[in-house]
Formats: C-alpha cells, structure tokens, sequence
C-alpha cells in the first residue's frame, strides 16, 4: 500500500503534494543509481541530480485505458478548459479503491497554464469508439470531461527500488534545498509502457 500512496502523492494529485513548498517536478530517465542519488536526464536533454531522502519511497504507475474508467470509480483528472464549459482530459489517474477520497474536489492545477485538476467519482460514463465523455462528482459539484486518445491514462501499480535502473522512466516532486539541490522521498516508475505524468 505504501508504494500506491507514494504514486498518487508524486503524481501531484493531492493538494498536500501540490501545497508543499518549495517543490519542483522532475521528470526523465535514469542514468545513473547511487547509494543515496539518483542522476537523470530530462526530456530536454538536462542533468540533473536528485538526492533520495532516507526511507524514501518508490511507486509504479501502468498504462490504462478507457474501458478502465469504471461508474463509481475514483479518479483523478488534469484537465484543460473547453468552449462549452466542460473539459478536456490531458491526464487521468485511477486511484485504488483504497485511496478512494484522496484530495476530492475542483481546483487548478499547477503543472500546465490554465488548467484544473478534479479528483472525484464516475457518476456516469459514456462510451465511444474514440474516447468517452465522463461526469465526476464531488461535494459540491460536478465536472463534464471528455476523454480521448490523447490523454494519458495511468493507474497505480506496485513498484520495488530494484525497479531504479537505467534507462528507467521516473517523476517525483523534489524539494529544492537551500543550496539549490534537490531531494525526494518519494519516486513514480513509468512501468509496462505507460507514459510518464506530467
């Protein structure tokens, strides 16, 4: 369970993870796994270093689709806003049903400019051959999301610290030290093909 939690809070889909300052997400793929450091390459091309705090730890995330997007379920959606009112799906994160609740509710979302991030349940789906249109439900309102082929559909799996390798895909939210280093106590592993989140 504590690999899931950790997938969920480095996705950035809590309010905790995004209210913690100061942070900074960091994509890329292992290059090289020390001790206590892990050295990546950003998807610009950029070194970097991230300090692994001690007893830190490491969350996968899998590939999804939207037949996985079940009524009643509890998802995550970062989303970008659309002429009509509703909105578009970048990302969708589906929670285990036993972090169901995690971060419930509308809000923006940090990570993309004017976009939001919902974190509710299914209330009714709709199915098509490119994609669905969803309502989530939380207290106090719902959301209208369309889902297509492009949006990055992703699902917590179980990871190990053996999964840190090189040429593995990770995230994190790293938090930048005084001297300007970064460290993290939590780390997400693109498996089985899924893409990164953003």
């Amino acid at each position: 369970m504590r690999s899931l939690a950790a997938a969920c809070v480095v996705l950035g889909l809590t309010v905790a993870a995004q209210a913690q300052s100061p942070t900074t997400r960091v994509r890329g793929t292992v290059e090289r796994v020390e001790a206590s450091a892990l050295s990546l390459k950003t998807p610009a091309g950029d070194a970097v270093m991230v300090a692994l705090a001690p007893g830190y730890a490491v969350g996968g995330v899998v590939k999804a689709s939207v037949a996985d997007i079940k009524k009643g379920g509890f998802i995550g959606v970062g989303a970008r806003p659309q002429a009509d009112g509703s909105l578009l799906a970048v990302q969708v994160f589906i929670f285990p049903e036993a972090m169901r609740g995690t971060g419930e509710g509308h809000r923006p979302w940090s990570v993309l400019p004017e976009s939001t991030m919902t974190n509710a349940t299914v209330a009714e789906t709709v199915s098509r051959v490119d994609g669905a249109n969803i309502v989530l439900s939380y207290p106090g309102g719902e959301q209208k999301v369309t889902i297509t082929a492009d949006a990055n559909i992703i699902m917590a799996a179980p990871a190990q610290v053996s999964d840190l390798v090189p040429g593995a895909q990770v995230a994190m939210s790293a938090v930048k030290q005084a001297d300007g280093s970064l460290s993290a106590n939590r780390i997400t592993i693109a498996k089985a093909g899924a893409q990164l989140p953003l």
